[in-house]
């Protein structure tokens, strides 16, 4: 069965659209992902600019600057919500293991 485009995000999809909910360049995601991860995820360049083109088409995020070859990016509502139903449901499967594994959740 074919995975539905966008239906779950990975890692490094989740993250770029963390990144953009600030106005960012593709150089200032590159670098603020591994530091918001600690370095646990890093975006290759030709990952991050394949996924800020299918963003785009998407309507997730919208370019609102250009300055010769450096473009800038920020979140849409519609990239919100995708990146809020994606925090969901990684708390979902946090639940899940918790209560499957006899540990409390902590508020």
């Amino acid at each position: 069965m074919a995975r539905v485009k966008f239906h779950t995000l990975s890692e490094q999809m989740f993250y770029v659209l963390l990144c953009l909910e600030e106005e960012r360049c593709g150089i200032d995601i590159l670098d603020q992902v591994p530091a918001m991860t600690e370095g646990r995820v890093r975006v290759g360049s030709g990952t991050l600019y394949n996924l800020l083109e299918q963003f785009l088409e998407a309507g997730f995020i919208v370019e609102t600057r250009v300055e010769g070859r450096r473009r800038s990016y920020v979140i849409t509502a519609q990239g919100q919500q995708v990146l809020d139903q994606e925090y969901q449901r990684i708390c979902a499967q946090a639940r899940d293991y918790r209560r499957l594994r006899g540990e409390e959740e902590h508020p």
